[in-house]
């Protein structure tokens, strides 16, 4: 009697979930929830509620009883955008029913691999690579790999960094180091004698015996990088039909977003697990394909029906972000791309329909110079704010690169008007985070007097700066170190006129750097590093003072323990000196990590990247640096 009591329950929660979901749609987003079986594509442009309706769909298939949760499988490109889903989903049906698998495409490689490891004969405890750890592996058994003319006696490591970022394009196009090298060997067969084609061919065949060796020794050590989640579940898929038609069982309906994202080889991990005629849902738009750069292929969106002729086809072209004037002006701009388009290839009508009424049009402002433009930029949002029309927080500035953003922060900056600066790297440049780095080398090598020169001088220390650069020239004068100048400050008489207070400093500097050598020996990078700025009461003093700088330093050194955390996991012994030498190698090989997400409510202008950007909505927006052959 109690179980029909709950199975009535349940079924009444489910059907007013239901009428919840279909609250609100339009024909169009109604039309791509309410799909029944067989292959979906919607075409999503932009602000036309994209993750709204890839969400209600799962809802919807939940909420009908089509699928349980854990039937569905939904792939997405950032854990900021499968957390959010994950979110929307979870408040659409009832308690207890949130089991579906949500992820990005990497973390679902990676829960595959973990949970058939045997299979393959990996580890279950297999180490994630990003691309510099990747440089620094291939550099530490660089002579372990058969090179010859890839490795120039001149300059062993000239080409490790090309060679690394070619076999990550291999992968994103689903070609493997067997597959490779019959291609280099079937290129060397048919070369004859001709010496431009056997000089050619002998270098793949050089490079296709190293990707071999590479994956051979990744596998050794228990690693694998990025790729290597896509690469070796489709490997999987593919050699254990028994392990394919478990999973093709588990999800009878599988979703992606960002479709026109998707690189080759997700696509055929996505093809083999729905198989020829199954329940796959791909949500996208051609016109908003911008990450080519990091082996995305459009073809996969445009060459969609042509893989399942039978799909159904919707287009949400219903905008709620926009006015008309702009959603035109961007149409105009985009049909260049005709005929390489959709809306060409397959017949349909993109053109977007504003909800939203009024607008002004598009404003085009000519500079002579990058600084004219980014003083131009400053002085109309600060004209604004003081007009009492706008925040600084409705104001974005979208840039190509990272690099391209410096001249607008210091015309901002002159202005006194506080931003935000969402890139894709840019931590290991952060004040506080160089005061850690600066520490952590100090720790690790006495004689390295700029790292010293830097901590002495920092907010921890205050040493007097008239002070340290005298203590600074004469080290440089007498060829020492500044550690071994503080050491034998009494008998230095060009210091004497050093204060009481700077010598009391110099004192605990180095009372603090012997305390922290002795605990090295024995104390992991982690915990040493939590130790100074707990014992030097750095933490504290940002977080009993808030600010807008202080929380964002606080972020910044959380974020920078999640480097140390993975870093840790790849050294062994997990000690200062080998996570310094490591550290150094990483920046040499390019890596400095996107700083922490900034409050989004606090009242800064919003300075990102194009691709950072892509979702976002903002009041004012301002495109800088449209040079022709840069930006687009």
């Amino acid at each position: 009697m109690n179980l029909n009591r709950e199975d009535e329950r349940i079924s009444e929660a489910l059907k007013s979930s239901e009428e919840r979901i279909l609250e609100g749609l339009n024909e169009q987003q109604r039309e791509a929830v309410l799909h029944g079986e067989g292959p979906l594509l919607i075409i999503a442009g932009a602000g036309t509620g994209k993750t709204l309706v890839t969400t209600h769909r799962i809802a919807h298939l939940i909420a009908s009883k089509r699928a349980r949760p854990e039937e569905i499988l939904a792939l997405t490109f950032t854990e900021k955008a499968a957390a959010e889903m994950e979110e929307r989903v979870d408040l659409l049906v009832p308690y207890g029913y949130m089991e579906v698998w949500i992820s990005t495409f990497h973390a679902f490689g990676d829960r595959i691999l973990k949970e058939e490891a045997l299979e393959l004969g990996l580890s279950s405890d297999l180490q994630v690579l990003t691309e510099p750890e990747q440089i620094i592996f291939f550099r530490e058994h660089l002579f372990e790999f058969p090179l010859s003319y890839y490795r120039p006696l001149g300059n062993p490591t000239r080409y490790i960094e090309a060679m690394v970022n070619l076999f990550n394009r291999a992968k994103d196009e689903d070609v493997g180091p067997d597959e490779y090298l019959a291609w280099a060997r079937t290129l060397e067969a048919t070369a004859g004698e001709d010496p431009e084609l056997k000089a050619y061919a002998s270098r793949q065949v050089e490079i296709a015996l190293c990707y071999q060796k590479y994956q051979e020794l990744l596998a050794k050590n228990g690693r694998i990088d990025f790729g290597d989640q896509v690469s070796y579940v489709l490997k999987l898929f593919r050699e254990h039909p028994e392990v394919l038609k478990k999973y093709r069982q588990r999800f009878r309906y599988i979703l992606v977003d960002e479709f026109q994202d998707t690189n080759y080889s997700q696509f055929q991990l996505v093809k083999l697990l729905a198989g020829p005629d199954g329940n796959i849902t791909v949500v996208g738009d051609d016109d908003q394909s911008i990450y080519k750069f990091r082996g995305a292929a459009i073809s996969n969106i445009l060459g969609f029906m042509e893989q399942y002729p039978r799909a159904k086809q919707i287009v949400l072209t219903r905008n709620y972000r926009s006015h008309q004037v702009l959603l035109d002006t961007a149409y105009r701009l985009i049909r260049y791309n005709n005929p390489e388009r959709l809306e060409i290839k397959n017949n349909i009508d993109k053109r977007l329909i504003a909800r939203k009424d009024g607008g002004t049009p598009v404003k085009l402002l000519y500079y002579d110079t990058l600084s004219s433009e980014a003083d131009g930029v400053a002085k109309l949002i600060n004209e604004k704010v003081k007009a009492g029309t706008h925040t600084y927080r409705d104001f974005a500035i979208l840039v190509r690169s990272n690099n391209d953003a410096d001249s607008f922060l210091r015309s901002l900056n002159m202005r006194g008007i506080p931003w935000r600066f969402t890139g894709n790297q840019g931590l290991y440049d952060r004040e506080e985070i160089r005061l850690l780095m600066a520490f952590l080398r100090v720790i690790a090598d006495f004689q390295d007097s700029v790292s010293l020169y830097y901590l002495a001088s920092s907010e921890i220390y205050r040493f007097n700066p008239i002070d340290l650069v005298r203590c600074m020239n004469v080290a440089n004068g007498k060829n020492k170190s500044l550690y071994d100048t503080f050491i034998n400050l009494e008998d230095t008489p060009e210091l004497e006129r050093i204060s009481p207070s700077s010598r009391e400093t110099i004192s605990r500097v180095l009372a603090d750097i012997e305390r922290y050598v002795t605990s090295s020996v024995k104390k992991p990078t982690g915990e040493l590093l939590y130790d100074f700025i707990m014992d030097t009461g750095y933490l504290q003093n940002l977080t009993s003072h808030p600010s807008r700088e202080n929380e964002e330093k606080v972020r910044n050194i959380a974020r920078f323990f999640e480097v140390v955390r993975n870093v840790g996991k790849l050294i062994d012994p997990d000690r200062v000196p080998r996570f310094v030498s490591y550290l150094d190698m990483l920046v040499e090989a390019g890596d400095n990590p996107p700083v922490a997400e900034a409050d989004e409510d606090t009242d800064a202008v919003n300075v990102l990247t194009v691709h950072k950007a892509k979702g976002l909505e903002f009041k004012v927006v301002f495109m800088v640096g449209l040079v022709s052959g840069r930006f687009p």
